[in-house]
Order: structure tokens, then sequence, then C-alpha cells
């Protein structure tokens, strides 16, 4: 007779899932982020004739996409200001095909990790990494995800280092597609995300509407429908309710986020972790992932789990 587990037993395993997830994100993060970072990457799109950084960003970003309109790069990406995805997309197709694109984007980091880690591109530790980490993407569900499925329609490339970064990216585009799913269901509009994120410890507001684009009368509404649901005090400060609901969307993304790692397993995703954190230590120290960031991936927790 199969005894039923109890409701203790069920969430202490939820809770393992979540901060497993959240965990495996901390650590691969940087490999992924320096697609974005890299001047490799800049370089890259200056050469097919895209214009400026956020185009180049944009650009790389959707290109798994196709030739994306505005309007769908904002959905997808959901926390950026539509006037600045508009700047740079659709432009962007006219100057490179998102094929032009992808390419270049895999050049770029290529060419980046091969300095960032030198002899470390080459290693059996990072073949090793790479392995498992194709199979934790491999095994993330792509049904709702636009963007991870996107990436996950990309050939895999061969060599080692490559690999890592395409599971890694596959995988953080799984999680981010999850995330914007938690951010709906709280009814956390793109604005509001970013207020109720800093408001929670986050990246400053200085830096959210720099790197977003949202203006200072933007912000202000959101904050001013955030206080109207009681989340937010008359100082702009999380309130207790506040603090539960953004702790509840990062929650749930880190539980919509862990399917692939409990697949894999967990001994397999402890070793993946051990695996690549001497790699995201190294791109970190180099200054080729800054901190902190507009993403909240803040390394000094990270470094030492």
């Amino acid at each position: 007779m199969t005894v039923p587990e109890s409701a203790d037993v069920r969430a202490t395993a939820a809770d393992e899932a979540a901060t497993l997830a959240r965990r495996m994100w901390r650590t691969l993060e940087p490999v992924h982020a320096i697609t974005y970072f890299a001047p490799e990457t800049r370089q890259a799109t200056d050469e097919l004739g895209l214009r400026g950084g956020w185009m180049s960003y944009f650009a790389c970003r959707s290109a798994p996409l196709g030739t994306a309109s505005a309007e769908l790069v904002t959905a997808t990406f959901y926390n950026f200001h539509p006037a600045m995805v508009a700047r740079a997309i659709p432009a962007a197709w006219s100057y490179a095909s998102p094929a032009a694109v992808l390419d270049a984007r895999l050049g770029a980091v290529d060419a980046a990790l091969r300095r960032i880690l030198g002899g470390l591109v080459t290693s059996d530790e990072l073949a090793e990494a790479a392995a498992l980490a194709r199979r934790a993407a491999e095994l993330a569900s792509t049904a709702g995800r636009p963007l991870a499925a996107a990436n996950a329609a990309l050939p895999w490339p061969a060599e080692p280092h490559l690999a890592l970064w395409s599971a890694t990216t596959r995988l953080r585009e799984q999680r981010g597609d999850g995330h914007v799913a938690a951010l709906v269901h709280a009814d956390i509009d793109p604005c509001q995300a970013h207020v109720t994120l800093a408001a929670a410890g986050g990246p400053p507001k200085e830096m959210l509407l720099f790197s977003r684009k949202w203006s200072e009368q933007e912000w202000a509404a959101a904050e001013q429908c955030l206080s109207d649901r009681g989340l937010l005090d008359e100082a702009g400060a999380a309130t207790p309710a506040g603090v539960a609901l953004r702790a509840a969307v990062e929650r749930r993304t880190d539980e919509l986020a862990a399917a692939p790692w409990l697949a894999l397993g967990v001994a397999d995703a402890d070793r993946l972790a051990e695996l690549v954190r001497p790699l995201s230590r190294q791109i970190v120290a180099t200054g080729a992932l800054p901190m902190p960031n507009p993403m909240g991936l803040d390394w000094s927790d990270a470094i030492t789990t």
C-alpha cells in the first residue's frame, strides 16, 4: 500500500527544487550573459552594419525567432520599453538577416570564451560540463516558452565550449519565459516589474531606468498603481504585502525552472555546478559580466555555493 506524502514532505521537496533551480541559474548565467557584454559581440554586429549596442543586443537575442517584429520582441522580452525596442527592431533586419546575426553571435561567443577562459576551453572538465548541460537543456520543456523554443530549434555547436554556451542560453531563456509567466500571473506589468525588483533590494532605480528606458513619469505611475494595491508605501518602499508578492514571483520562477534539473538528477546537477563554477568565476573576475547588473545577478552569493 502506497502511503501518500505529507504536506510537509511535499513542501520540503518543492523548496529543495526551487533552491536547486536558483543555484543553477546563478552558477550558469555568466556563461550565457557574455553574449551581450563581451566586446566581441558588438564588434561582430558592427561589422554586419548594425547600429549601436542596443540594436546589437535586441538582434542577437531575438534572431532565433527569425525576422521578429518590434511587437513580438517587446512581448517576449517583456521588461523593455516598447519605444526602446522599436528603435532597433525591425530595422536590424534591414542590415543583416537573422541567420547572419546568429552566425555573428556564435563567432563572437567563441572568441570571447577563448579569450577569457584560455586553455580551459579544451579541458576535459569543460567537455564534461557541456555534456551535462546539453542533457539538461534537452530535458527542458519549451511548451509555452517561445524564446526557449526558438533557441532549442538551433543546431548544437560541435565545440564543447560552444555547446556549453548554447545549453546555458536555452536554459536561461526557458527560465526567463517562466519568469514572464510568473509576472503576468501576479498582474505585474513590465514597468512595475522593475519597480518591485528595485523595492525588494534588487538593482537600483537609476540603473533600471537607464537600461530599460522607462521614463520617470512611467515609473511614478507604476509606483502609484502598486501603492493602490498596497504593495508600496508612501515612500516607495515595499510593504510586507509587496515583499511577499515579489518573493512569490521569484519563488514561482524557480519552481517553473526546476524541471530540467530534477530530470537531470540532483547529483548530476551538482556536478555541473561544480564544473561550471570556476568558469563563471573567471568570467566575472575579468569584468566580462559587470556587477551590479540589470539582471539582478549577485555573483557574491553564487560564488561560494
